[in-house]
């Protein structure tokens, strides 16, 4: 049985922390402007805006002490992390979730953030939100941000985009569980290592190569991961590359092939990704996805 922390409510906190890459604190202005706006108090942790010195926000102690103290924070109600990059799998193992567990409150961001998206729901049964984070805020009001607005305030999803020529149909209501994909091959094989029989899984990556994501799906695959889905949303994968001398297929014509043995339903090009288009997704939540040709929903 999943936990589902308490939604927020005017005048609840909202603490930010980076617990994985560097970002420069004026970076998050509009973000923590935002959330004031909307009537949220905001604590800006340390980390944002320091370890200037090298790739990360701080040392590994740093982020740690950082993570922890939010944690561990009864006035704070959600946590939004400022970036990704690198860095969580890190930390995750000296993290301590007891008060956690018994007070859970919202653990927000996506790319790295999808090693603590995993860890929470593996090993804790918490649900967690997959959403954007601070420098999103920076591209102004939009849909995506009106999104993450709901989500955090208890709102049901109600999302739809158009059906893609891959696309194949059908309807499942499930767990969703995901995030980037290169974490989740990553977490393979550890602690953190995330269940999908019987569950929606959702994907996206940016910046890899093209044979990088057909092994890292065979990775899934060959480790079952794949096998019993009851459905799978295919995001974007942003800023792909390929090697001098081609692969020979796009990121979409791997999955569709990587995944053609099977009879759950698949939509490809769904909103959530590194880019722009990143609507909030309830990791842990049951979820209700319907794929048709020409169009795709996303309830919970």
């Amino acid at each position: 049985m999943i936990k589902t922390p308490p939604y927020l409510q005017k005048g609840d906190t909202i603490g930010i922390t980076c617990p994985a890459g560097y970002m420069q604190k004026q970076k998050a202005t509009a973000c923590i402007h935002t959330l004031q706006r909307w009537g949220y108090e905001v604590m800006v942790g340390k980390t944002l805006g320091s370890g200037s010195r090298n790739y990360f926000s701080g040392t590994d102690e740093e982020r740690r002490d950082e993570f922890q103290a939010m944690l561990d924070d009864p006035t704070i109600k959600a946590i939004l992390c400022g970036r990704g990059g690198y860095g969580v799998g890190r930390i995750i193992d000296q993290l301590d979730f007891t008060r956690f567990k018994k007070n859970p409150k919202w653990i927000i961001g996506f790319s790295d953030i999808t090693v603590l998206h995993a860890h929470l729901i593996s090993r804790l049964g918490i649900a967690s939100l997959h959403a954007p984070m601070a420098s999103a805020f920076n591209h102004g009001n939009n849909k995506y941000i009106k999104a993450f607005k709901d989500a955090i305030a208890g709102v049901k999803a109600d999302y739809s985009c158009k059906g893609h020529s891959f696309n194949r149909p059908g309807t499942a209501t499930a767990t969703l569980v995901g995030g980037n994909l290169s974490l989740l091959a990553h977490l393979c094989g550890t602690g953190s290592d995330i269940a999908t029989r019987g569950r929606i899984l959702f994907i996206e990556d940016i910046g890899e190569y093209t044979y990088n994501i057909d092994r890292m799906l065979y990775q899934l695959k060959r480790s079952g991961k794949l096998d019993k889905l009851a459905g799978l949303i295919v995001g974007g994968f942003t800023d792909m590359k390929d090697t001098e001398r081609p692969f020979g297929k796009t990121v979409y014509e791997v999955i569709r092939e990587i995944v053609a043995p099977y009879t759950y339903p698949v939509c490809y090009g769904f909103p959530v990704s590194h880019g722009k288009e990143n609507l909030a997704l309830k990791v842990g939540i049951s979820c209700t996805l319907k794929v048709t040709g020409k169009k795709v929903t996303l309830t919970d």
